[in-house]
């Protein structure tokens, strides 16, 4: 190996993982369908709404779409996970305006789920478990190896749940005071318009904590290379001891 190779090869290593990075996240998050699901249903409530002030409708068609958007990851035979959570988060908004009365009902359990997101991913990192490592672990085929195997790992995975606790409180903290003096349309259109910018920016910045970390500990391979040992010591014993490799003895 030439001094020159050495550098192309690093380059090319850090490339891979910067795109398994990439890919891990796009499936862990839904990528662009995903942010479609998230979004179409508020978008459509609050312009029925917009339009004619009717509670009802506006509710049956946000609804309605959801319930589409699942049958037709369901044909597709699709992920169905983040179409199903708009389902329930769309149905929970929903009843609970048609409960009180008041549309700006339909965006608040979304608010109170958003709130509760912020503060698990600052309360976990706090106790030393990051809440993006939990979800991103399986992921990446590592687990919970970050933990006490991999301190760079743990370290970004802190740096990401920060991000993600401090984007997501910076939201709340915009939508809760409208929610009690703005009225129902306004609220509407700017949570439409916060759905996606900070949940990219949250993205991006996991990305760069990632994308700068040390690589995963693929603990599926590593169980996988142990049962592999295990049965070539298993096969090394039974031919000391004179057995066939088949298991059976010869007659």
């Amino acid at each position: 190996m030439t001094s020159l190779d050495k550098p192309t090869e690093d380059t090319q290593t850090t490339d891979d993982a910067r795109a398994v990075t990439e890919a891990a996240l796009f499936e862990a998050f839904g990528g662009v369908r995903g942010m479609v699901e998230t979004v179409l249903p508020g978008l459509l409530f609050v312009t029925i709404f917009t339009i004619n002030k009717d509670l009802h409708w506006s509710a049956i068609a946000a609804l309605a779409v959801s319930v589409v958007l699942v049958v037709v990851r369901l044909v597709m035979k699709d992920t169905v996970k983040h179409a199903f959570s708009g389902v329930f988060g769309v149905a929970f908004g929903v009843v609970f305006a048609m409960m009180t009365g008041n549309a700006k009902d339909f965006y608040l359990p979304g608010m109170l789920y958003t709130l509760g997101l912020a503060l698990a991913y600052i309360i976990t990192t706090l106790c030393g478990v990051p809440l993006i490592g939990l979800i991103l672990g399986p992921v990446f085929k590592e687990n919970l190896s970050w933990r006490t195997r991999n301190p760079g790992r743990k370290k970004a995975y802190a740096k990401a749940s920060w991000a993600w606790g401090l984007i997501l409180l910076a939201k709340c903290a915009v939508l809760f005071p409208l929610y009690w003096w703005a009225n129902t349309a306004q609220l509407g259109w700017v949570l439409v318009a916060l759905k996606i910018p900070p949940f990219l920016l949250a993205v991006w910045l996991t990305w760069v904590f990632l994308a700068k970390a040390p690589p995963p500990i693929d603990v599926f391979a590593e169980m996988e290379a142990e049962e592999k040992a295990e049965e070539e010591r298993k096969a090394a014993l039974a031919a000391e001891n004179g057995e066939p490799s088949g298991g059976r003895h010869r007659r």
